[in-house]
């Protein structure tokens, strides 16, 4: 038997929305971490750039401590390096950085490859979707969308080959990457188009099933930036 309630059941109408200034913001350290980090890894900070204390706290709106707090930050992870009473310099993207990444790249992504075949729907599926992504992005001339849609590629093929540590230790690879690639594109904007097809070569012979030959595109894809970071680029 279905019962009525005696109350009134209109909806109450709906809370108004929280304004700005009582939305929790996240702390200031990391609004300055966040506000570097992005402007560097986007090159809107260039390599050789000084950022000063005060210029940032004015950008961020916050007080000179977090500042402080989140270029300490930045230093550890060799992006930046401190100069008492003078500011932070932005670092420039070494030829040994270069180096150093595309070995250890190499190593990773090579060893993944092999496991990835035979590769999974899901894992194809996925690539497909990214590559997609990364052309518009291209078409679009957003060069840092692609560059971090290009990363995410790699990711996913070495995430798929399951094995949790070799993931993690890529992961850590993920901001000199993406200032590396952000780099290139901007100077080698013909990169992108060779790019993009040395991406679907890769798909097409994960759908085929040859692991060495996803091994072997892989190897040449990455090794492109030790020319680079010779001066050899071809």
């Amino acid at each position: 038997m279905r019962t009525c309630c005696i109350y009134d059941v209109r909806m109450p109408s709906a809370p108004p929305a929280p304004s700005a200034a009582h939305l929790k913001q996240p702390p200031a350290a990391d609004r300055v971490y966040d506000h570097v980090k992005q402007g560097v890894l986007e090159r809107h900070y260039e390599g050789g750039t000084l950022l000063t204390e005060g210029e940032l706290a004015e950008a961020v709106g916050v007080s000179r401590t977090p500042v402080r707090e989140a270029l300490l930050r930045l230093q550890v992870e060799g992006l930046i390096k401190l100069y008492p009473k003078k500011g932070a310099l932005v670092l420039p993207v070494s030829a040994q950085e270069i180096a150093d990444v595309v070995e250890t790249r190499q190593l990773v992504e090579e060893h993944a490859a092999r496991k990835a075949v035979p590769a999974s729907p899901r894992l194809i599926a996925r690539l497909e979707e990214l590559l997609a992504q990364q052309k518009e992005q291209a078409a679009a001339g957003d060069l840092a969308g692609a560059a971090v849609t290009d990363r995410c590629f790699h990711a996913e093929i070495v995430r798929s080959g399951g094995n949790e540590i070799l993931s993690r230790l890529y992961d850590q690879l993920r901001d000199r990457q993406l200032r590396m690639g952000v780099a290139v594109m901007h100077a080698h904007p013909d990169r992108i188009t060779k790019t993009l097809a040395e991406h679907e070569q890769i798909l097409d012979a994960l759908r085929s099933g040859d692991a060495e030959a996803v091994v072997g595109l892989i190897h040449g894809h990455v090794e492109w930036f030790s020319h680079l970071a010779r001066g050899e680029v071809r």
